[in-house]
């Protein structure tokens, strides 16, 4: 069976947060890889326009 990730992205005090995955190339290799974080929304929209 495949594992089922449960995550809650509500803060006790109200706030909502978003999980941000972002695809960057990295200067050393070349290759690309993925920047996952957990924002406030608010930050998210900022985060990926980055």
């Amino acid at each position: 069976m495949a594992k089922k990730a449960v995550a809650s992205l509500h803060d006790k005090d109200g706030r909502a947060y978003t999980k941000v995955i972002k695809m960057c190339k990295s200067p050393k290799t070349g290759a690309y890889m993925f920047e996952e974080k957990v924002l406030l929304n608010d930050e998210a929209k900022a985060y990926a326009n980055k």
